[in-house]
């Protein structure tokens, strides 16, 4: 394509008056620090409780077979990521490598459907924090969710190492959660591993109904979701210690682990659910009380309610992330751009973390009930994005450059561009017109604003050590 940015050509960036050079992030986390608070964000234990329920309600005993079938898509996405991140290792994640690989245009919509996803899911799951304080406080959703994303908003103003021992802290708690939730289900088996492809769903009025293969490709869009967050390190890929080797080390550890946190416990809640009526209504912490006693469904709840805050920290040091990225590249009337680039003493993004944090306490107050589909859709046309710039990365000056190469390269993405076209195919109609429709009000703003100023708005830029 003839519209796309070099991140060479860094010097083009409209310089702002009377201002000092661009504030730079500071690289203070390897791979350990990065795994974690990359895997904080996946937030294992909270996805279980709070999104594998919706699951079960539509795909029964299904589950867990639709989230293999996600997970191993996720591999080849996880490849893209890996490549793509060492290749252009930028905060802007998807929308600077889409750019700079795909084209301007490209690039923006990527960043249009990744603010999509930052914005909707950290407080469609702080506001299930309330079902797992019940055992000590009976609070209001909306209440319990404002309130988590507002201490988030807090602890992602710190330094980001600090934050990378909280989060450790706090995830070692919610493997503890699933491992127990693990250890109960397999304990109390009601059927065996057959039924993890019986492919049966709970009917009306005690009947059991089949699950259609139709449904299960349906599901994958929720299920891509589930382990969405590996991308994480490419965002916090400024912040890395060598970032050409570090990003890729970080995207496929933190698929891996988190894989095998959320799908074995899925397994285990699959086989030693009393009935397919218990499975299918998705309280999980009805199951584990019955496998156990209160005291043990009370830890366990509590574990999920501290996996819930840990992942709203993480979510929102991200999308800061994301935004202070938009604002240094351009994306924004001038006074915005000075805004959301700013750093505060700890070295984060200040006014972009509350940019970020603020108006997502405010949506726990919103009816949220569509917006698992719109994210789903969201992530799995963000993830197709990403697969067409993975076929673009070894032309020109690309092709020679340092990078993590993927193996079996271009059939990789190739393959996933086919089947993300395919699962896109099969969304409800609903979802996929109120994406589109916003995709529609961004591309009209890059039509207005953005393109006809392309020598100054809208530039991909490389921290300088990246581009050495």
């Amino acid at each position: 394509m003839t519209d796309t940015l070099r991140p060479a050509a860094a010097p083009a960036v409209e310089p702002l008056p009377n201002s000092a050079p661009p504030q730079k992030l500071k690289r203070s986390i390897g791979v350990v620090g990065g795994t974690l608070l990359t895997l904080s964000c996946v937030t294992p234990a909270s996805t279980l409780f709070v999104v594998v329920p919706d699951l079960f309600g539509s795909l029964g005993t299904a589950t867990a077979l639709t989230i293999a079938i996600g997970s191993l898509l996720c591999i080849g996405v996880a490849f893209c990521y890996s490549e793509l991140g060492t290749l252009i290792p930028s905060a802007g994640g998807e929308y600077a490598m889409v750019s700079t690989l795909s084209g301007r245009l490209a690039g923006w919509l990527v960043f249009v459907l990744s603010l999509l996803v930052v914005m909707i899911v950290p407080p469609v799951i702080a506001m299930g924090t309330a079902d797992y304080l019940a055992p000590l406080v009976h609070l209001d959703p909306s209440i319990a969710g404002a309130g988590v994303m507002l201490l988030a908003t807090l602890a992602g103003l710190l330094d980001l190492r600090a934050n990378a021992w909280i989060t450790g802290v706090f995830l070692v708690l919610e493997v503890i959660a699933a491992a127990v939730v693990a250890v109960l289900g397999f304990a109390h088996s009601e059927r065996g591993a057959g039924s993890l492809v019986s492919m049966q769903v709970a009917g009306e009025g005690g009947h059991h109904d089949t699950v259609t293969a139709m449904l299960v490709v349906s599901g994958l869009a929720i299920a891509l979701f589930i382990t969405q967050g590996f991308s994480t390190a490419v965002y916090l890929s400024e912040e890395l210690e060598n970032p050409r080797k570090s990003v890729a080390r970080t995207v496929l550890a933190t698929l891996a682990i988190s894989t095998v946190i959320i799908i074995v416990p899925v397994i285990a809640i699959t086989m030693g659910a009393k009935d397919l009526s218990a499975l299918t209504s998705g309280d999980i912490s009805s199951m584990v009380e019955a496998w156990s006693n209160s005291a043990v469904g009370t830890f366990v709840s509590l574990c999920v309610a501290l996996a819930i805050i840990n992942a709203g920290i993480v979510m929102v040091i991200q999308n800061s992330r994301v935004l202070f990225a938009s604002a240094r590249d351009k994306a924004w009337p001038s006074p915005v751009n000075r805004a959301l680039s700013k750093l505060g003493r700890f070295g984060s993004p200040w006014v972009a973390t509350l940019v970020v944090g603020v108006p997502g306490a405010a949506l726990c107050f919103v009816n949220l009930d569509t917006l698992y589909g719109v994210t789903g859709v969201s992530v799995t046309g963000m993830y197709l994005l990403v697969a067409v710039a993975a076929l673009m990365s070894r032309r020109g000056s690309h092709r020679h450059q340092s990078a993590w190469r993927m193996p079996l390269w271009p059939a990789v993405p190739a393959v996933l561009i086919a089947v993300m076209a395919y699962i896109l195919s099969q969304q409800e109609v609903s979802y996929l017109l109120w994406t589109g429709g916003i995709t529609a009000v961004a591309t009209l703003y890059w039509a207005v604003y953005l393109r006809p100023r392309k020598e100054t708005r809208w530039l991909v830029t490389l921290p300088e050590d990246a581009q050495a």
